[in-house]
């Protein structure tokens, strides 16, 4: 898809981006604010690619855009995140005191 479309995952990953250098900003502020849950809400337009193998995309789309072409519709995504550090497992701070190691933050095992 052209014209400046997010993929659903990349703009998930921009949250987690600008949640890390929110953080990292604050490191070492007297005042630090807990993260608490993280309400999304997307209207995505389901596409099928073949190339590459047969895949079912989620593309992010302007509210006011029309579709372009009659064989796509569009849905709303709704989701909430919790978000928790991933050494403790306890909630994440903006702005924490003690950096930790967000290298795994969102991410499963690397694939080797």
């Amino acid at each position: 898809m052209s014209d400046g479309a997010i993929e659903l995952a990349a703009a998930v990953q921009a949250v987690r981006d600008e949640l890390l250098t929110a953080a990292s900003q604050g490191a070492g502020a007297n005042l630090v604010f807990e993260l608490g849950d993280i309400d999304m809400e997307f209207t995505v337009e389901l596409r099928r690619e073949a190339k590459g193998g047969l895949k079912v995309r989620a593309w992010v789309v302007d509210a006011g855009a029309e579709s372009a072409s009659a064989n796509t519709r569009t849905h709303k995504v709704a989701f909430t995140l919790k978000p928790k550090d991933a050494r403790t497992g306890g909630s994440w701070q903006v702005g924490n005191d003690a950096p930790g190691d967000v290298s795994h933050f969102g991410r499963g095992p690397a694939a080797s």
